[in-house]
């Protein structure tokens, strides 16, 4: 059986002699007579000062004194309970002693159950418990295994201990016996035997029902039940038996024969591991058996090494036999894979196995809570970090109960931190931070003082919240009944009901003002609110809680942006509004051509939509959308937005030789029609390079069929002369007329005269047929945007060149547009082609 577990030492009892200088302290430490009762012998009976953080505790009548932080009375455990191990029928005894101020009542849990007193067990004067026949259940007589806890309260709170688990020793028979073998001499053979027990059985192994002498550097004995034995010789011949023995019992296994044959032949072999490490799973403080054996001719060298390529390191390692690995000790850093190596000697011929080794730690603090005193109405928070392999789950317990977070109660950061907010009288308790893991567990403790100066006024009464507006709240009240004339004024707290109370924000209020208007809210929302009154001592407590809800209101505009997807088409954006959603609302949308005086909607949407697509819509006109949000409260303001496709679909008339998406079918998505589209891609791109190189070609044989038409026998012409055709559809023609006009400015500013752009006479007027006309005239691109098309089309008849006198007025549209190809005279022209509308 286990000794008790000691505690850390603790801080020595204050001197006698202190007790001797009290007369000479107390001057010092009261803040004036009148806080301290004498008796009529002048020795004082009883004080208790508080102070915010320091405390003053003076008890003559139990010989105590505890002067300062309230640490040295603490209720905590001296001795707690460990795991142990019982012989059924025998006695048993779980250690528990307990320190604090007295009287302290010490009980015992078993699986979380309060044990009655009984003649099964006794309750020892230092709060021991001594079973005296330990029970197994057999008969219906219940059992004692289990968890036990031991349970101390005084009259500041309550603590228990770490759960102690109780198990019966056991002994199971073999599961698995040695088995004979046979061995060369010189070779190795080894045995092996399985059995549990608790607790765990010490292995030893007889040979001819003869002990083994362990002395015997060629016999080596694995804790874990294997017998290896190297170097095998004649007289090793025999029969073996695995021997176990516990508290419980003694248990002899089958007897395995060894058989040791002459020398081997000396041929060469391959090195071999015959057995590799298993994979352990341990507690720190154990001993790891990372067991290897290797054969081979010549014998080979066992190495070790871990696989992360970290040193295995030398404390605490041995090597046992000819390559076993044994560590002492284990701890967290030793976790790991291990690879055992065979080599052959001189040689790179090597062998491995491998096997992990994890190391559990049960959980311990690297920071203890700590006790505190706190006013009434403040927050109070605890620390507690552990560490342990694997991580330790924490849990708290207030008074010995768990603790959950809810209410003024939080818990943050994996429960390490524990805040209670707003505290009361019903808060001062112990508080115990338990963490555990697969290892073990461990407790700490820690007491929770709320402090109450005297003289503090109470809670404000008959508070009220009425709701004024979307964002006002006006919270009003009443003075305390007692306590009014310190009053420095009150503080009003504030938060949504549904967020936790972390997220609380005050607002002070002086102490002649009875309400406040709380603004800046949001609508439709419930708030919580309650207040406290403030004097130069202190806070009082808080007023009860009152709930309301501020009014609703229509939504606010949607912000909305208006995405133009092709000639008739127009995408609605929008942000998505939840909480719009929560009251019953969602979005309604109108739109129209700008001319007209209806819209056409309301088309509603529910909140959760964020686009909309407009479709069907007539390219040359200018749409007015009207987007708003709507809710139980009403309709809110619209957003407006004006838009024109007019662009888009110019962009989409003018570059034909190119969009050959056009052609393609949209739900196309086969292998063969990407590589069509590729195909016809390249040829839209080839067919826009001859474009661009033909189109100064062009030029040039218009300058020479110019020169032509103006040449002899017809005479010379006049650089106005109306006949000629202006390049890039400059020139203005007339439906339903046999002849077409050409403007007589426009054609100056393609063929200007000569001498306007060079020196030559500026009286000289030049020919257009000139030659060095056309190698002056330059090609140039001009912005597609800045023209618009019309259908234009020229009588089918050819007619003879009639002169300016039969020319027709022009017509009122705008310039045309000749691409390459059409004919460069009235005369000669073919029909035109209606094109396609872009205004």
């Amino acid at each position: 059986m286990a000794a008790p577990r000691a505690a850390p030492p603790r801080s020595p009892p204050a001197p006698r002699r202190l007790r001797l200088l009290l007369p000479l302290l107390l001057p010092l430490l009261l803040p004036a007579p009148s806080d301290a009762v004498f008796s009529s012998t002048g020795v004082v009976r009883s004080l208790r000062v508080k102070v915010l953080e320091t405390s003053l505790f003076l008890n003559f009548g139990k010989s105590e004194l505890t002067l300062g932080l309230g640490h040295s009375a603490e209720l905590a455990f001296a001795v707690e309970p460990s795991d142990d191990i019982a012989v059924p029928g025998q006695p048993i005894v779980l250690g528990c002693r307990v320190e604090g101020t007295p009287p302290v009542r010490i009980t015992w849990r078993k699986n979380g159950v309060e044990l009655l007193e009984s003649t099964h067990s006794t309750l020892l004067a230092n709060g021991s418990l001594m079973i005296h026949h330990f029970r197994l259940d057999r008969g219906g007589s219940p059992s004692d295994e289990g968890d036990y806890e031991c349970v101390a309260q005084n009259r500041f709170g309550l603590v228990v201990s770490r759960k102690a688990r109780i198990q019966a020793a056991t002994m199971s028979d073999f599961h698995v016996h040695p088995q004979a073998t046979v061995g060369e001499e010189g070779g190795v053979a080894r045995f092996q035997c399985q059995i549990h027990g608790l607790p765990k059985p010490l292995i030893t192994w007889e040979k001819n029902r003869v002990p083994i002498d362990t002395d015997n550097e060629r016999y080596t004995l694995l804790p874990k039940g294997v017998l290896q034995i190297t170097g095998l010789r004649a007289e090793d011949s025999g029969v073996f038996h695995c021997v176990a023995s516990n508290i419980a019992s003694v248990r002899v296994s089958h007897g395995a024969r060894l058989t040791v044959s002459g020398s081997g032949s000396g041929a060469y072999k391959e090195p071999m591991i015959l057995v590799g490490p298993e994979n352990l799973t341990l507690t720190v403080h154990q001993t790891a058996v990372l067991e290897c054996v290797a054969t081979g001719n010549p014998r080979p060298i066992v190495s070790w090494s871990r696989l992360d390529g970290r040193p295995i390191g030398v404390e605490g390692i041995q090597v046992l036999g000819t390559g076993n690995l044994i560590i002492s000790d284990v701890t967290v850093q030793h976790s790991g894979v291990y690879v055992c190596a065979a080599n052959r000697p001189g040689t790179r011929v090597r062998r491995t196995a491998q096997g992990r080794l994890v190391v559990q730690a049960p959980a311990e603090f690297v920071q203890h809570p700590q006790s505190i005193s706190r006013p009434a109405g403040t927050t109070a928070m605890f620390t507690c970090q552990a560490q342990g392999e694997p991580p330790p789950h924490v849990t708290w317990l207030k008074n010995g109960q768990v603790l959950g977070p809810g209410g003024h109660v939080r818990l943050k950061n994996n429960n390490s931190t524990l805040t209670i907010s707003g505290i009361g009288p019903e808060d001062e308790a112990i508080y115990q931070c338990v963490a555990e893991n697969s290892a073990g567990s461990s407790q700490a403790s820690a007491r929770l003082t709320v402090l109450w100066a005297e003289g503090l006024p109470g809670p404000p009464l008959n508070v009220q919240a009425v709701s004024l507006s979307p964002t006002e709240v006006r919270v009003s009240w009443n003075e305390p009944l007692v306590n009014t004339k310190e009053i420095i004024g009150y503080v009003l707290h504030i938060r949504k009901a549904a967020d936790p109370p972390e997220l609380e924000y005050q607002e002070a209020v002086s102490k002649n003002t009875f309400q406040h208007l709380v603004s800046d809210l949001e609508p439709s929302t419930a708030y919580s609110f309650y207040i406290k009154a403030y004097t130069p001592r202190g806070a009082s407590s808080a007023s009860a809680p009152v709930l309301a809800s501020t009014l609703g209101e229509a939504p606010a505009p949607p912000p909305l942006s208006v995405r133009v997807l092709g000639g008739s088409s127009l995408q609605l954006l929008w942000e998505p509004w939840p909480r719009l959603a929560q009251h019953e609302g969602g979005f309604k949308l109108f739109y129209r051509p700008a001319s007209r005086a209806s819209f056409t909607g309301p088309v509603l949407l529910p909140a959760t939509v964020s686009s909309y697509n407009l479709s069907q819509l007539d390219p040359t006109t200018v749409y007015e959308v009207k987007l708003l949000a709507y809710n139980q409260h009403g309709e809110g303001n619209a957003t407006v937005r004006f838009v024109s496709l007019r662009g888009a679909s110019e962009r989409t008339a003018l570059s034909p030789p190119c969009d050959c998406r056009k052609e393609e079918p949209t739900n196309q998505t086969s292998t063969t029609g990407i590589v069509i589209g590729i195909h016809i891609g390249v040829t839209c791109i080839i067919f826009c390079v001859l474009f661009l190189l033909f189109g100064q070609r062009g030029r040039v044989l218009l300058c020479k069929d110019v020169e032509n038409q103006l040449s002899p026998p017809q005479g010379p012409r006049s650089p106005r002369d109306p006949s000629i055709l202006a390049l890039n559809g400059a020139g203005r023609g007339e439906r339903g007329r046999d002849k077409k006009r050409v403007d007589m400015k426009e054609l100056e500013q393609l063929f200007p005269p000569a001498g306007a752009a060079g020196q030559p006479d500026p009286r000289r007027v030049q020919d257009p047929g000139d030659p060095a006309l056309c190698e002056e005239t330059q090609f140039s691109m001009l912005p597609l945007e800045g023209f618009s098309l019309l259908e234009e089309r020229t009588s089918e008849a050819k007619a003879p060149f009639a002169g300016p006198a039969a020319a027709l007025p022009p017509q009122d549209g705008g310039p045309g547009f000749l691409s390459e190809g059409q004919a460069t005279r009235a005369s000669t022209a073919p029909a035109a082609q209606p094109a396609h509308s872009g205004q």
